[in-house]
């Protein structure tokens, strides 16, 4: 059992930069893949960003390749995700999520999940 709390949402113009953390409590956070997800009003869950539980893979949707980065500490059992160059389309809730084994995009490989924390971006 794994469970998830995200931070760091909040409101920024376009152009600038939001970190947002997920912190993990539970048994073996260190095995399991994370990943952000994302949600805008009216659409579906999107994936953003993953990573395995070694660090050494990432992958990204195409939307935030080149902006965001997402990295992990897994003796702090800490996930973050750095937002630069944000844009008003990056408008969403963000959702931490894990799962055990390899990295999956589709939101209902993952077996947990945060609250999520809104960020907004300004034009």
């Amino acid at each position: 059992q794994v469970h998830l709390v995200e931070s760091g949402g909040g409101l920024v113009q376009a152009g600038g930069s939001l970190t947002l953390s997920c912190a993990a409590s539970g048994r073996a956070f260190g095995y399991y893949t994370m990943a952000w997800f994302r949600q805008a009003p009216g659409k579906e869950r999107e994936f953003v960003a993953a990573i395995v539980w070694r660090g050494d893979i990432t992958y990204y949707s195409d939307s935030v390749k080149g902006r965001f980065t997402i990295s992990r500490d897994n003796a702090k059992n800490t996930v973050l995700l750095q937002m630069n160059s944000l844009k008003p389309e990056d408008t969403a809730v963000y959702y931490c999520a894990a799962k055990s084994l390899g990295i999956e995009t589709m939101p209902d490989r993952y077996a947990y999940w945060g609250q999520g924390t809104q960020v907004t971006v300004s034009s």
